[in-house]
């Protein structure tokens, strides 16, 4: 029967409209600093936005909802040369640091989990192979994983060692034709996915060493870990390894203490934080939208005081820390940044974008849990990268033994 003959009309008030939050209208520049950036670094950041806006933002929330892997990505990744975190090779374009930066930043705006991908897979993985792998090393595994033709993990942190990871207790010992890898690895991304891994062991002189193990090696099994709060959209892995044989053509020659394995976390800290600053980009711009189409009281929930103190507050949150990884990064280009200064840079970056998440996913009230109003996705993400490559706890540490000249580690 038609509305006429019942003479029923729904109240249209009561429908909730479609909300918007990926309009691309909201200045997220609020200094100006990236107005500074050059063509060659803005071609990068508009690289990856692409990638992000084409390739991940439909359907990016189901996979993490379901916490399935698109690991399909990964191939695209590499296809769209996204996947070097700054590292340059002969015959590909220059990637500098600024760029390097900005690409982390905006796969992390886009999503945690891709981001994550990204940082696992070039910036740890990858990395390994070029800093301590020899040209052969190179050619057979680094090039495909630059390529997204294989996924590589960073295999470091162990169940009883995180934070306290120089301490790590997998065995590597020699016997004819290669080593001997027997332990455990937890937390490691790619590391049950069919690739390879980048193994870190203590050999018979009880020196860190690096190793290239197939994951389908005899002896190498990989748990999926589930039931994760954050980054449910890429696999982190549980790994114990009996008695895996690793080839003498598969030992990294440049990896022989934990200083290497250090020199590749050092590289990646700084990344760290440039996704910080994509996280709090996304919430930013989310609930300044939300705030201008949401209508409450009979207005736009922007119109209120307390929501544009809460909106000044998180712009002013953002903008400080946009400009401490700015100059970091200016620094690490010209060679000078600091093991304090990098860890200043992840510490203030992802405690700031907790704060920003904090405050978007409540603005953005019963919305903001929804993983498809994409708040909820990155206030629980940004609380596993906050812990991931240093924790606060470390990376306070590591800033006051320079401030104090005195250690506190154990």
């Amino acid at each position: 029967m038609s509305q006429l003959e019942t003479g029923f009309e729904f109240p249209a008030g009561v429908v909730e409209p479609e909300y918007d939050l990926w309009s691309g209208d909201v200045n997220i520049d609020p200094t100006g600093i990236f107005a500074e950036v050059g063509e060659a670094d803005n071609a990068w950041r508009a690289k990856a936005r692409k990638f992000i806006l084409d390739e991940v933002k439909d359907d990016i929330h189901e996979y993490w909802d379901k916490a399935d892997y698109p690991l399909h990505l990964l191939k695209k990744l590499g296809d769209a040369d996204l996947l070097r975190d700054g590292l340059n090779l002969e015959g590909y374009e220059e990637m500098s640091p600024l760029a390097a930066g900005l690409v982390n930043m905006e796969m992390a705006r886009g999503d945690g989990s891709v981001s994550t991908i990204v940082g696992v897979q070039g910036g740890l993985a990858l990395r390994s192979v070029l800093y301590c792998g020899n040209a052969q090393q190179i050619e057979k595994y680094a090039i495909p994983m630059l390529r997204g033709e294989l996924p590589g993990a960073f295999a470091l942190t162990e169940p009883t060692h995180g934070s306290d990871s120089v301490s790590l207790e997998t065995r590597a010992t020699k016997v004819e034709g290669g080593y001997r890898l027997s332990g455990e690895k937890k937390w490691i991304g790619n590391g049950s996915v069919g690739g390879v891994s980048i193994v870190w062991a203590r050999d018979d002189e009880g020196k860190v060493r690096g190793f290239i193990v197939h994951q389908h090696a005899e002896g190498y099994k990989a748990t999926t870990i589930e039931n994760k709060l954050s980054l449910r959209a890429i696999w982190q892995a549980h790994i114990r390894m009996e008695n895996v044989f690793v080839p003498d053509h598969d030992v990294m020659p440049e990896a022989k203490s934990f200083k290497d394995t250090s020199r590749v976390l050092f590289a990646t800290r700084l990344g760290v934080a440039w996704s910080a600053v994509g996280h709090a980009t996304a919430c930013y711009e989310s609930a300044v939208s939300y705030a201008k189409q949401r209508v409450q009281f009979g207005r736009p929930l922007a119109a209120s005081q307390i929501v544009q103190e809460r909106l000044a507050r998180m712009q002013s949150e953002l903008a400080t820390i946009q400009v401490l990884v700015m100059q970091a990064t200016k620094r690490e280009t010209s060679g000078e940044l600091t093991g304090p200064q990098a860890s200043l840079a992840k510490y203030t970056a992802t405690r700031t974008a907790r704060a920003i998440a904090a405050n978007a996913r409540d603005l953005l009230g019963g919305n903001g849990i929804l993983t498809s109003n994409r708040v909820a996705r990155h206030f629980a993400d940004v609380e596993a990268i906050h812990t991931y490559e240093g924790t606060e706890t470390v990376q306070a540490l590591i800033m006051g033994r320079d401030i104090t000249g005195f250690s506190a580690f154990a």
